[in-house]
């Protein structure tokens, strides 16, 4: 009987979330019970905080911060003995620990006269205050004060907490180097949707972007390469005598900035120094870390060649000596108690030409290359842990035998992952045809040119946990936003947002809550909130996807259409001519007319145009022909 009644009240809770969740809040929390009437922020508005503590004084000032430049409202803050019940946003301090929110939970009460967010810790109350903003009107994004508007929160309870406890985001700063006010304004964003891991990709065959204090040559020479623009791997080699004058670099305090930055908004910093392959970079900086102790530039985009050696030689033993520099010195920076050592994509091809290499495989008994590499990461990890933290790697990690105590990091497919926590060992799940934020989006008529593809329903509709794995052992997951093809601020914030908002979603709501429909509805409203706040994203869920293309026995193409987000309707043209809502409506598969150039889509929600105009050229729909 008590099974049966805990079970209905789940069901009751996750129905009346659906039915009565029209505050556009994401990720889902938890429960929220709606009462009646409304809180109005005002000039007599106060926040109230317990007395003599730093941590939530800090959050507090925050939100009186961002209260004042989109409201122009100057919140008075004080302590729970001097401010007025009445009219107050209080923030509590559990005396008794509340075991079913934990570190990360709040409860948000929010009353005609008061708002109170309670929480056991500091990071919950932050994560309640997060929830707060999302509830007040879209204008809470700009920064310049709005005039006649109403600053209203609808009353209502929340009770919230997180499915995972690692919920993460990974920026490449390699392939294009992010500016330290542009890795802030990320981190800004990230914290807005409740994630909690920053993943720094900090070195590549593309540049190194931290200072090393004891090895200055790997930003004297390792962070800068040639500039060029064009397709990736599609780019000119260096010319002799130019100049390698693109990139740049952290310096040391800028990390601890940086880190500090995130640390006020609970975001911890994962920093990723990718060896023994990747390490083209740290390989020009010192070229005797190779096998074949060849000058190499640092890699712009050009195709690697048969000669370019971009993994560090196992069998050297001053890797190991320039190795323990490094991460002396990233050890003392980062706070963090894991460190990410890569280990994915290592080409063996040189060290099967290493006699040095050979060597060794003999001598310790090992089977092959793969077996070699693990030799290396176990060696690697335990200069890790002397340095007391401990290592996260990419799947190929498990190849030849995975360190004792190491975490992976899944990314081709769940595969790795299932592997690893079937061996007992942490996991976090980032399967790249889920989580690659740097896949299209949409059609690649109308998306700049990347590889592969993963939708918005492809990411939210997934799950981390695999069936027959103990969940204990799945820490939850992350994006990651690799930055070939991504030149600059403007387009990481447009491949990553909205799908991070419905991979924030998979990370921090029961799997059970989860409403694809229910989603996209809050996203749209969140399109207008990202708007005031001058953050770019894409609408490629508005837009028609190309389900399959035919060939009659006419010669003539039919083209059959879907889309992402139901209750759209799509105009079409093939005469060359650019769609609206007076145009043919796609109500079955489209024949084309012989002579057709063009075919040009276009969708409506509500009367209204969204999304882009999805342009695609007859010879390319040729090629999508099934045969």
């Amino acid at each position: 009987m008590k099974f049966t009644f805990s079970f209905l009240f789940v069901l009751l809770s996750v129905s009346s979330i659906f039915a009565q969740n029209n505050y556009g809040l994401i990720p889902m929390p938890r429960n929220i019970q709606a009462t009646t009437g409304h809180f109005v922020l005002s000039k007599d508005t106060g926040i109230k905080i317990p007395f003599n503590n730093q941590e939530v004084s800090n959050i507090a000032q925050t939100l009186a911060n961002q209260l004042r430049n989109a409201t122009g409202l100057n919140l008075r803050i004080a302590d729970n003995h001097i401010l007025p019940s009445n009219k107050s946003i209080v923030f509590l301090l559990n005396s008794v620990q509340n075991q079913t929110l934990g570190n990360e939970g709040y409860a948000l009460s929010i009353k005609k006269n008061q708002i109170q967010i309670r929480a056991n810790t500091s990071q919950g109350l932050f994560y309640g205050v997060q929830t707060l903003l999302q509830l007040l009107p879209k204008e809470i994004e700009s920064d310049v004060p709005i005039k006649n508007t109403v600053w209203r929160v609808p009353c209502l309870n929340i009770s919230d907490y997180p499915r995972f406890a690692w919920r993460g985001l990974m920026l490449d700063v390699s392939r294009h180097f992010f500016t330290k006010n542009e890795v802030k304004q990320y981190i800004d964003r990230m914290a807005k949707y409740k994630y909690n891991v920053f993943h720094w990709h900090l070195t590549d065959d593309q540049g190194w972007r931290i200072e090393i204090k004891s090895l200055p040559l790997l930003t004297q020479k390792g962070a800068w390469r040639v500039p060029r623009t064009g397709d990736w791997w599609d780019r000119a080699i260096p010319q002799e005598g130019e100049a390698a004058t693109y990139g740049g670099f952290y310096g040391q305090d800028d990390i601890k900035e940086i880190l500090a930055y995130a640390k006020e908004r609970y975001i911890s910093v994962l920093p990723e120094i990718d060896v023994p392959g990747h390490s083209l970079a740290m390989i020009a900086a010192y070229p005797e870390l190779s096998s074949t102790r060849k000058n190499y530039p640092v890699n712009g985009g050009w195709k690697f060649y048969e000669q370019d050696d971009n993994s560090l030689d196992p069998s050297n033993p001053k890797v190991y000596e320039v190795l323990d520099k490094v991460f002396t010195e990233v050890a003392a920076l980062f706070p963090n108690e894991y460190i990410h050592i890569g280990g994915d994509e290592c080409s063996k091809k040189f060290w099967r030409q290493n006699p040095d290499c050979q060597a060794l495989i003999k001598k310790e008994g090992l089977k092959d290359e793969k077996e070699l590499q693990s030799y290396f990461i176990h060696k690697l990890e335990k200069i890790v842990e002397s340095k007391g933290k401990k290592i996260i790697g990419w799947d190929e990690i498990l190849e030849g035998g995975l360190s004792p105590n190491a975490t992976v990091m899944s990314w081709r497919e769940m595969k790795g992952g299932i592997e690893a926590a079937k061996q007992g060992h942490p996991v976090i799940m980032t399967p790249w045809s889920k989580c690659y934020l740097d896949l299209y989006q949409g059609d690649v008529a109308t998306e700049p040119k990347t590889y592969g593809l993963s939708r918005l329903k492809s990411a939210y509709n997934w799950n981390p946990v695999p069936e027959g794995i103990d969940p204990q052992l799945i820490l939850g997951g992350q994006g990651n936003l690799w930055t070939e093809s991504i030149p600059n601020l403007r387009h990481a914030q447009y491949m990553t947002w909205p799908r991070a908002m419905a991979l924030a979603e998979v990370y921090w709501t029961a799997n059970e809550q989860k409403n694809y429909d229910d989603f996209v509805g809050r996203v749209g409203q969140h399109f207008d909130r990202l708007d005031l706040a001058s953050t770019n994203y894409a609408r490629s869920m508005y837009e028609p996807i190309v389900v399959s293309v035919k060939k009659n026995n006419n010669g003539k193409l039919t083209v059959e259409l879907d889309t992402e987000v139901k209750g759209l309707s799509v105009y079409y043209s093939t005469d060359n001519t650019f769609p609206d809502y007076t145009f043919p409506k796609y109500e079955k598969p489209i024949e084309l007319p012989k002579g057709n150039y063009y075919l040009r889509l276009l969708s409506y929600q509500n009367n209204k145009a969204v999304g882009k105009i999805v342009s695609i050229k007859t010879e390319d729909l040729e090629k999508r022909v099934k045969k």
